[in-house]
């Protein structure tokens, strides 16, 4: 079946799921509730490359993220969140979607191929279902500022045909990787109230170079935050909204404003010296105050968008998520640093967690997660349940007071985390945590209470041996337990293959019964 039929099949299933409606103040067993008229605000806030270890709530020591670490003290930590995938776009599929890499559209990073002038990624298809339409179609105000990765501004997948009423910041991803780019994608209709966001409307940025670390006049991040915050101040008291914030800090390039790099010691660099560049993106003459900064710098943003809601008096009517769509910055060819220069071996990123971005180790996946639910998150409480992306979708429809037909909850692959973020212990899900990520030579995961189980290179010639885990008292993925507990590897393997899906589009070969190289893999 080729991409066009599988998109047919997509575009039915979606036909046949029925009507979403709002819940007048109904809370399936009890455990939360609110009155009909006073729907929540919803604020999730997607860091980028942020690792497990990289806040100060989740041990780091050198980092300073003061306004992250009073969030966590005013909600709750999740200390074994999941991201949906690896890297950037398939995870942000899994996220918006609710649908796990075994049967998400996107699994990797793969290009658009669209090229000028509306460049962008792999896009989501007319069929695809986002929590962002959702609750869109429920009432709520919605909208979306960072990068966005899911597909090109004319496109099927641009954040205007998946449930946002505006969009800034980047589409493509590509564009993202300065921090001074030549425009941002600006579909916010932000003009006036009322007016409708313009598809395809670009705000031209000064992205002159003036120093010696590549520096120009805009800072991106900063017109991306002015524009969320100008979004909190136009709701109105009778429409609740959705705020997506997918910012674009820590990734590299790395580029913090002067004021910020400054804050951090000069000694930090003196033994490696500057980054010139060696493992990819623009050189740095600081490389570990810069990335400090940087992370820093994200949590100062996080800091404006609560004192706004404080200051308008919606901080108490608005639950607010902060994670990332994966680990750190991998490792690169020089050794002494990580690509594009991050310092993250001299800062922990992973907090001891193996692996990096692009692995389906503990540290390419589990991400520091903050949520505060009013009324719901306890202060200062954390949760060891296991949970991942797809888990939000079915949440925020949760908060919002919307139910959801229950073909539509059959299609989903996440659980409710309400009971969870109430202090009641694990949400009931069936079956495990999947992932089946398409590239770094194709990975498959598989995460079931304590027991993990990978197998990589799913899409060489001779593919590698299925690893086993026990993550509680191996959190490292130092001890593989495959040749003691097969009957563990063979069930968990057995359970992805009768779950999972064919993605033509992201094809891991050697469970894809469409190309010849899966026989050979038998």
């Amino acid at each position: 079946m080729g991409a066009t039929g599988l998109r047919v099949i997509w575009l039915s299933v979606w036909a046949v799921v029925g009507v979403i409606a709002p819940v007048c103040g109904r809370a399936s067993d009890g455990e939360v509730s609110r009155p009909p008229r006073n729907r929540l605000n919803i604020v999730f806030i997607l860091a980028d490359d942020l690792g497990y270890g990289e806040l100060g709530c989740f041990g780091q020591e050198k980092i300073r993220t003061p306004h992250l670490d009073a969030l966590a003290r005013d909600g709750m930590r999740l200390t074994q969140h999941y991201a949906g995938a690896p890297t950037c776009a398939a995870s942000r599929c899994v996220l918006l979607t609710g649908r796990n890499l075994a049967h998400a559209e996107i699994r990797g990073n793969r290009d658009s191929g669209n090229g000028r002038p509306f460049p962008g990624q792999w896009p989501l298809s007319p069929a695809a279902l986002t929590f962002s339409t959702v609750l869109r179609q429920s009432g709520y105000a919605t909208g979306g500022f960072g990068k966005w990765g899911l597909g090109p501004t004319d496109s099927s997948g641009s954040p205007l045909n998946q449930g946002f009423e505006g969009f800034f910041g980047y589409n493509c991803q590509r564009n993202a990787h300065s921090y001074y780019p030549p425009f941002l994608d600006d579909d916010a209709g932000t003009r006036a109230l009322n007016d409708p966001p313009i598809p395809g409307h670009r705000k031209q940025l000064q992205g002159e170079v003036i120093d010696a670390d590549y520096r120009g006049v805009s800072y991106a991040p900063d017109a991306i935050l002015k524009e969320a915050l100008q979004f909190i101040e136009r709701q109105r008291e009778e429409r609740p909204f959705l705020l997506y914030l997918p910012f674009v800090e820590p990734h590299v390039a790395m580029h913090p404003p002067q004021a910020w790099l400054d804050r951090y010691p000069v000694e930090w660099d003196v033994e490696l010296g500057a980054y010139r560049g060696e493992n990819g993106y623009l050189p740095h003459s600081r490389p570990r105050a810069a990335y400090a900064a940087m992370i820093s710098h994200l949590d100062d943003h996080v800091g404006k968008i609560v004192d706004a809601l404080k200051q308008r008096g919606l901080y108490d009517r608005t639950v607010i998520v902060f994670t990332s769509d994966n680990g750190p910055t991998h490792e690169g060819s020089d050794a002494r640093f990580s690509v594009g220069g991050a310092g993250c071996r001299f800062f922990q990123s992973t907090g001891g967690l193996r692996g990096a971005k692009g692995s389906c180790w503990e540290g390419g996946l589990r991400v520091p997660t903050i949520v505060r639910w009013p009324g719901v998150t306890n202060p200062g409480a954390s949760s060891a349940c296991l949970s991942y992306f797809p888990d939000w979708f079915p949440t925020l429809c949760r908060v919002a007071g919307v139910t959801l037909s229950p073909e539509l909850e059959l299609q989903l692959d996440g659980v409710d985390l309400s009971v969870a973020l109430a202090g009641g212990g694990e949400p009931k899900r069936v079956g495990p945590m999947f992932w089946d990520f398409a590239e770094y030579g194709g990975i498959v995961a598989a995460r079931e209470g304590k027991w993990k189980a990978i197998r990589r290179d799913v899409n060489k010639p001779q593919p590698l041996a299925w690893e086993l885990y026990d993550i509680e008292a191996d959190r490292a993925e130092e001890h593989n337990l495959a040749a003691t507990h097969p009957e563990m590897v063979q069930r968990l393997e057995a359970d992805f293959l009768k779950t999972r899906t064919v993605e033509p589009d992201f094809p891991n070969q050697l469970y894809d019964p469409l190309t010849p190289s899966a026989k050979a893999g038998r």
